[in-house]
């Protein structure tokens, strides 16, 4: 769907003033540049403009995908600094309005995610940057009757012989020009902010000082409170609801029934009163399309999907039992049968967002947003607007995780719902609490899986059958068709179907049917191959009698890009942690390695037992190619947060139901990583050329094997089934 907005309005609620010059992309992907004082409305909808610069010469870059930590404001803007040759303090950062123009490239439409924000933009915000730099330039050119390849640009100032100004003198008449179809890019030799460590983020001292602005700040006039009381069981749906003595809170406005039975939206005039009154509504739910299996039940299913004949043949290979057969029988041989529970998403920010009516007969949404795609015609339809007439401010987001960006919008839904059904009015805003999520919100989904692998007399595999069984993240939603093929959700093979490692692999896949939502969770199908994959790889090698780090690398042909990048992170972070594959008294050293989002990530994790038998991680040592590292800062910063969120997840992170109710409530019961968990963590950048690639996600894969296979070096304990608290493993 085509959405379309006046971009002049909201270039003025930028702050942009007349003389500016704004550059951008037009609807056809070339470079347009206007003057955002002088441009007619026709002129300001032609294109979508991702740098303005003002009189005064400060240049604010608009980003297309938002920032919920991982750093995509300091990087966007990184690129156009680079191309115009600021200084860092010239530059500020602003975020773009909602527009499918404003597309991420590798969707097809507007949104953040799938570590794609820098990867995908990287060309597209150097080239915004080249074009303005070059207008600049032959504006200044033209004004001192000189040849434009006599002019330097730098920190802001223009200069040719004895002339000199700033970029701000010339921006109206640079406004006039035409930019050129593809204007030059540095060359790397060149590069002064692309690469440069301690490059001050742009969020981090408004974050700092506490006047960043995120959803859960937002007030506007006239605005209410609400929060929504749901089913206790996926599926349920209202039959009726009690107000009770909600009328006696302090603040309490109304209660009414969402439209689509989901539940009913409690009014306050505060987000506690809200909460207060609604513990005092009774509602009936009609829980016959309710899914009221509890987790025994739900793995006791996926064990016998797991036992039965594989729906899907992934590699086209055939008889899967039939290799398994073979692999089993042969002289050296493994087999394991893994497990991994429903895990939340628990983003510090819980889910909150303001809808408000505007002036126009629309409305805005105030939100940390990160798929206007599919928000924006969402909330368009159920209001019955045009595409137009809905707007969408967006704010920093305290975490996502991949929980803000579902297919069904579904706190969206509820406070558009909310917002109508109290007249259209008045503003609403909604507010999750933790509770809210952990028990309603989208998990990551089980997955129960099967390797049986022999390894030849050559030391090497010889054969890998693979099965495994999942609920599909994508069949049903919005972007099926972009991820399933022949009935395959690639998302629930990938890691496995597509390593980079030689392995002769068989593999099969069987859906698991459930009306629970389910969704991408940080780094989505590889949080779960990443830690089968290599745990695996460390049972083959301890079958084939090598070390871990020698029988990986026996199965990678180096003289193949993509292998020898993989090999690469492999070989830097086992020199880098000082492996001798040697075994350490009372200490275990595990390593793993794993490819996702175009990025290569090994870790080596090394820990101690103490007296009792509890595990202490001691240190993790990670390696990283991601292509040219734009930011170095926040590539580390993403790599160990990345090993930080998936050593919480692995070590005691778990969603089970009880006859279908969820029974983590918060954090005491779904407990996230402590201070005294986290390792030292050395993280070491591969130097590259290459096109910068993903590290908000790559970074969590390798982190639960690591430290697997680091346990049973330490303690002989080969853990397959996760938690691995409830596994038997205990943390000093």
């Amino acid at each position: 769907m085509k959405t379309s907005m006046n971009r002049r309005n909201f270039l003025k609620t930028t702050g942009a003033i007349s003389a500016s010059l704004v550059v951008g992309f037009n609807t056809s992907g070339a470079l347009a540049a206007s003057d955002s004082g002088a441009q007619t409305d026709t002129l300001s909808n032609a294109f979508n403009p991702f740098v303005m610069i003002d009189d005064s010469g400060v240049v604010t870059v608009l980003t297309k995908h938002f920032e919920m930590g991982q750093g995509t404001t300091t990087g966007l803007t990184t690129l156009v600094a680079e191309e115009m040759d600021l200084d860092w303090s010239q530059v500020k950062v602003g975020f773009a309005p909602s527009h499918d123009d404003y597309k991420n490239l590798a969707f097809g439409g507007q949104g953040t995610g799938g570590s794609t924000a820098i990867g995908n933009s990287y060309t597209q915000y150097r080239q915004a940057g080249a074009a303005a730099r070059d207008m600049l330039v032959r504006a200044a050119a033209d004004a001192w009757g000189v040849e434009a390849d006599s002019v330097s640009m730098s920190e802001g100032i223009l200069s040719s012989g004895d002339n000199k100004g700033s970029i701000g003198d010339f921006v109206k008449a640079a406004a006039a020009l035409k930019p050129v179809a593809e204007p030059a890019l540095k060359s790397m030799a060149d590069f002064k902010l692309i690469g440069k460590d301690k490059l001050p983020r742009k969020d981090s001292f408004a974050k700092t000082t506490g006047t960043a602005t995120f959803a859960m700040d937002v007030k506007v006039p006239n605005m209410v409170y609400v929060t929504i009381l749901r089913s206790p069981k996926f599926g349920g749906t209202l039959k009726s609801f009690e107000a009770g003595d909600a009328a006696s809170v302090n603040g309490f406005v109304d209660a009414k029934a969402l439209p689509n039975k989901a539940g009913v939206a409690i009014y306050a005039n505060s987000t506690w009163a809200a909460i207060k009154a609604r513990k005092s509504i009774t509602a009936e739910w009609d829980d016959s399309g309710a899914d009221a299996r509890g987790t025994a039940e739900m793995v006791s299913e996926y064990t016998d999907k797991l036992n039965a004949d594989p729906t899907y043949d992934v590699t086209g290979k055939g008889d899967l039992a039939a290799v398994e057969k073979a692999a089993a029988s042969a002289e050296k041989s493994v087999s394991a049968d893994f497990m991994f529970p429903l895990l939340a998403h628990a983003p510090m920010e819980p889910l909150n967002c303001v809808i408000e009516p505007t002036a126009e007969g629309g409305l805005r949404l105030h939100d940390g947003c990160q798929f206007p795609m599919i928000t924006h015609p969402t909330l368009a339809a159920i209001a019955e607007l045009p595409p137009e007439k809905v707007e969408i401010e967006t704010y920093y987001a305290g975490g996502s995780f991949g929980r803000r960006a579902n297919g069904a919008s579904d706190y969206h839904v509820e406070a558009i719902m909310a917002y109508l059904a109290l007249g259209g009015t008045k503003a609403v805003k909604l507010v999750w609490t933790r509770e809210d999520d952990l028990a309603g919100g989208f998990y990551r989904p089980m997955s129960a899986q099967r390797a049986t692998i022999s390894i030849g007399d050559d030391g090497k595999i010889a054969n890998w059958a693979h099965r495994t069984v999942a609920q599909s993240i994508f069949k049903g939603g919005p972007l099926e068709g972009m991820a399933v093929h022949e009935g395959v959700d690639h998302f629930s093979v990938e890691g496995i179907v597509d390593t980079p490692y030689q392995l002769p692999m068989s593999i099969g896949l069987t859906d698991y049917e459930s009306p629970m939502p389910v969704l991408w969770w940080r780094s989505v199908g590889h949080s779960q191959s990443g830690y089968t994959m290599e745990v695996l790889m460390d049972m083959a090698a301890e079958a084939a009698g090598a070390d871990p780090v020698e029988f990986r690398l026996a199965h990678l042909d180096e003289s193949v890009e993509d292998q020898a990048r993989f090999a690469g992170v492999l070989k830097l972070a086992a020199e880098k942690s000082g492996w001798d594959g040697k075994p350490m008294k009372g200490k275990g050293r595990g390593i793993a390695v794993h490819k996702s989002f175009n990025s290569y990530v090994a870790e080596v994790i090394e820990v101690s037992v103490n007296d009792k038998g509890a595990i202490s991680i001691d240190k993790a040592t990670c390696a990283v190619d991601c292509g040219i590292a734009v930011n170095p800062d926040v590539v580390r910063a993403q790599l160990e947060g990345a090993l930080g969120y998936g050593l919480g997840a692995i070590m005691r992170n778990q969603v089970t139901m009880t006859d279908g109710v969820v029974d983590q409530k918060n954090f005491p019961d779904y407990e996230p990583l402590r201070i005294t968990d986290m390792p030292d963590v050395e993280v070491h950048i591969v130097e590259s050329e290459l096109a910068p690639s993903g590290v908000g996600e790559p970074g969590l894969p390798p982190a639960g094997p690591a430290l697997a296979n680091a346990i049973y070096a330490a303690t002989g304990k080969r853990i397959t089934k996760l938690p691995l608290e409830s596994n038997g493993v205990t943390f000093a």
